[in-house]
């Protein structure tokens, strides 16, 4: 554009939040690439999904339009909305489709969103002489901020750069190196961490915020209900009076018996016992009142997904550091001495607590979403647990029944766990009610 003024565009998001002293965010335009702004990560500009959950993924486009007319090859830049949920608004009026820009304008996203000022600023040109060997302009000031980027992005980095789970990362690993030595206290730190970032996957790609105390209230209520005689009781009516007495282990039974024992004794049992603290808190969400009756109930397929998760980890933690891991430290320790069995057992305890997104996780979630179901749509309440009952078992006896059999098969019926939970937490986030507050996470970068 030779011969012609230059402009330096771009849009600044205005921020009631930022600090005193601080720069507005400024985002630079370019006439090459249209710049898109919303909540998906592909965008030019993504906005914080827990800041602005009314953005849409794909919000609105702010794009270069060329235009020759009169002998001039000037052209003009328009805002486009993508159809987004709640709108777009220039000025104060509703956007229909593109409106070209002018310098000054205000661009919102959504009625209460976040708003962009245009500024379209005419630049004087750099004489040659301000200029060094590399092109770069040689009077232009470094500022302290720049210098020091904590001081105007420090705010951003707890759910920018996920912060949070960085800080637990390192307090675990030097408890892990405090605890070298201590081999019960070590698995519990490692048991604790690794069920902590299995839950934590899980919980981004349900995408709905539930407080972490509440979570981890289910968790810990799991495991209290597992050491008290409500277990006892569940032993005796599952193994004595139903037909689900677990197999011995050197018992060798057909493939059919096998699977129906298992399907009494392990999958309908544990499934339920696990349903509890679910089914609790939606008995609690009938009692409270708005705003904590959705915070700590259950109102939808991904309530349920949330807290039936939760209660697995607990039930993981428990199983694997309660039985699995002192059974076989023991075994080992008797026939090659107590260093190996303690490595032996911290060897079960990774795949089994990791194991759990495709284990118990994926069971009890995806029971919770039918618990969630039948709560969104109560005519059909009973039709859609007993489906979501039976189906959880069935899942969990075929993990039970197939591991004695082969670890291939063992491993796709792992997968094909973690698939139906993945599908079920895809139609609980298109079923739910607040998706637009949801700050979902994609399942594919695509």
């Amino acid at each position: 554009m030779t011969g012609y003024p230059k402009y330096r565009v771009f849009l600044r998001q205005l921020n009631t939040t930022v600090a005193a002293g601080t720069q507005p965010f400024l985002y630079p335009l370019s006439e090459a690439q249209p710049v898109a702004i919303g909540r998906e990560p592909s965008c030019e500009i993504v906005l914080d999904s827990g800041l602005y959950g009314g953005v849409s993924r794909r919000h609105a486009t702010v794009a270069y339009q060329p235009q020759i007319q009169a002998g001039s090859n000037l052209g003009r830049w328009q805002v486009c909305d993508l159809n987004s949920a709640n709108g777009t608004y220039l000025n104060g009026q509703r956007l229909q489709g593109c409106r070209f820009l002018q310098a000054g304008d205000r661009i919102a996203l959504g009625v209460n969103g976040p708003e962009f000022i245009f500024e379209n600023k005419r630049v004087t040109p750099v004489p040659a002489a301000n200029v060094g060997n590399a092109g770069i302009n040689q009077t232009e000031a470094v500022t302290l901020s720049q210098l020091f980027p904590i001081l105007s992005t420090g705010r951003e980095l707890r759910s920018k750069a996920y912060l949070v789970p960085a800080t637990v990362t390192v307090t675990f690993v030097v408890l892990l190196f405090a605890s070298i030595g201590n081999s019960p206290a070590f698995n519990l730190l490692l048991a604790a961490y690794l069920g902590g970032v299995a839950y934590y996957f899980v919980y981004q790609l349900c995408g709905k915020h539930k407080p972490w105390w509440w979570l981890l209230g289910c968790c810990f209520l799991t495991i209290a209900i597992l050491l008290s005689p409500i277990l006892t009781g569940f032993v005796v009516v599952f193994r004595e009076i139903l037909p689900g007495r677990l197999p011995g282990e050197h018992e060798s039974l057909s493939f059919g018996l096998r699977l129906v024992r298992m399907f009494f004794g392990a999958g309908l049992m544990e499934e339920l016992l696990k349903a509890l603290p679910v089914l609790g808190a939606v008995l609690i969400g009938y009692w409270l009142r708005s705003p904590w009756r959705e915070r700590l109930g259950v109102w939808e397929p991904l309530d349920g997904i949330l807290l039936g998760t939760a209660s697995a980890v607990g039930f993981t933690l428990l199983e694997t550091l309660g039985q699995y891991v002192p059974e076989i430290i023991q075994n080992v320790t008797l026939q090659a001495g107590k260093d190996l069995g303690e490595l032996a057992g911290l060897q079960l305890l990774i795949p089994r607590i990791l194991g759990s997104v495709a284990g118990h996780m994926a069971y009890s979630g995806y029971l919770g979403y039918f618990i969630g179901l039948s709560v969104l749509k109560p005519k059909q309440r009973w039709l859609i647990l007993t489906v979501g009952y039976l189906t959880a078992a069935g899942l969990h006896t075929l993990w039970n029944t197939t591991g004695s059999i082969s670890v291939l098969l063992l491993a796709c019926v792992g997968m094909v766990s973690y698939a139906f939970l993945a599908a079920a937490i895809l139609k609980a986030r298109a079923l739910s009610p607040t998706r637009l507050q949801n700050f979902a996470t994609r399942l594919s970068g695509k």
